[in-house]
């Protein structure tokens, strides 16, 4: 399975993946889900995928190929971040269609969720989901993150910190919880992750790694925030029903 979870914020953009895919507990395997297409001082566009990994493949296979055409329209040379969400949106179908009807009478699920954001030179930033359908949402003010795959053990403490305002550094840090969270309670999800931070206006992927298990800043935040609880528990008042 899959957790990812992306966020627009006032200041830039954060984005937290996984990187496990199993296929039953014999196939287990590590594959990369965040994707960057990136042209300095232009656009920085960062793709999540969670879905059929063979479509998630061909999707990203495809939008790389057709990047070396420059007479096609592709993620590179659209002319703004909508032009780059339906870009993907029809590559989304068109993959799905492609397989599915390769596969006529297959119980195979082909389907995908997909998130796109990132900063085109004259554009603003955002973000968007792109459904198995190809059509999309876009971030807002009033819902400034997006989670795709196992969201539901990680949603409670994103709901309870983020704002549009929060600084990037402090909403990475509720994105990494987050994923602690999804990574406890669901062995579908697991390490490495990939982290990027996109401060706005920088077409910049420098703010970029990969956390492995003896990393030490997501180590302490986890232990930090697993002894936080039990100790904001411990001092709640006893139990009066009456």
């Amino acid at each position: 399975m899959t957790y990812c979870v992306a966020m627009r914020l006032s200041s830039g953009l954060v984005f937290v993946s996984d990187s496990r895919t199993n296929a039953g507990v014999d196939h287990i395997s590590t594959f990369r889900k965040l994707h960057i297409f990136h042209q300095s001082d232009e656009r920085m566009l960062v793709i999540q995928s969670a879905g059929n990994l063979a479509t998630t493949q061909s999707i990203i296979s495809l939008l790389h190929r057709r990047c070396l055409d420059p007479e096609r329209e592709n993620v590179l040379n659209a002319a703004s971040m909508y032009d780059v969400a339906s870009l993907l949106g029809e590559t989304v179908r068109e993959v799905i269609a492609r397989d599915s009807g390769a596969n006529q009478g297959s119980m195979t699920d082909f389907s995908c969720n997909l998130l796109l954001g990132g900063q085109i030179k004259g554009d603003g930033l955002r973000l968007f989901h792109i459904y198995p359908q190809g059509n999309f949402i876009e971030a807002t003010h009033d819902t400034p993150y997006f989670q795709i795959g196992e969201s539901k053990y990680g949603k409670p403490i994103i709901d309870r910190v983020l704002t549009y305002n929060t600084p990037l550094e402090q909403a990475m840090q509720c994105a990494l919880i987050s994923m602690d969270s999804t990574l406890r309670s669901n062995l579908s999800v697991g390490l490495p992750l990939d982290v990027m931070i996109y401060p706005a206006d920088s077409y910049s992927s420098v703010q970029q790694h990969r956390i492995t298990e003896t990393h030490p800043y997501f180590a302490m935040i986890s232990k930090g925030w697993g002894e936080g609880l039990l100790s904001i528990f411990g001092q709640l008042p006893p139990l009066k029903l009456d």
